[in-house]
């Protein structure tokens, strides 16, 4: 049976906003402070809920889950650069989420819910709404990138206008993953 490696998401499709997100990238690349991999413009989302590999039969009943979901358009603030696990040990670069987080926030518990009943593990740590802009290797210059990160921890990007949430197939390819959208919710 074919395996699905699947994810939910809310796509950042406003142009100002990605190009905004390149630079700060550029910026970032340019310390030489780290070995890492940015995320292409097409790919930035904000990622609700990683699901692992899924089965076709699971995509119609996640379907299911996020045609449930309490979804009105709504705008969220793009804002704040941080790290996974911690800025002074970077694994993942993100992009944050200000004004409107808790909306991503209540789409996520909800979502979480319906899983819960499909037979998905709880993930095991808080929430936080998040775009990844990076993923690091390794970071070769630590103070360089710690305090960069730090200088744009309450950068403002714009707003993003929410109006649906997709599941999408991630394809992983030698020259970076291709996402596909499988589901759309669009709001009521």
């Amino acid at each position: 049976m074919e395996k699905i490696r699947a994810f939910i998401s809310i796509d950042i499709d406003v142009p100002e906003i990605i190009s905004k997100i390149v630079q700060i990238q550029k910026e970032i690349e340019s310390l030489n402070a780290a070995k890492m991999k940015p995320v292409e413009p097409q790919n930035l989302h904000f990622t609700i809920r990683f699901l692992g590999n899924i089965t076709s039969e699971q995509v119609d009943e996640i379907y299911k889950i996020l045609q449930k979901v309490e979804l009105e358009p709504f705008q969220l603030v793009v804002k704040g650069i941080g790290a996974f696990p911690s800025i002074s040990r970077p694994r993942v670069i993100w992009v944050g989420a200000g004004d409107g987080s808790e909306k991503v926030v209540s789409i996520y518990d909800q979502i979480e819910k319906g899983l819960r009943k499909l037979g998905f593990k709880p993930e095991g740590k808080q929430y936080i709404p998040h775009c990844t802009i990076f993923r690091v290797k390794f970071v070769t210059k630590k103070p360089v990138l710690t305090k960069k990160l730090i200088d744009l921890a309450n950068i403002t990007l714009g707003s993003i206008e929410v109006n649906s949430v997709k599941l999408k197939r991630s394809q992983l390819t030698p020259k970076g993953p291709v996402y596909t959208t499988l589901r759309e919710v669009t709001a009521k």
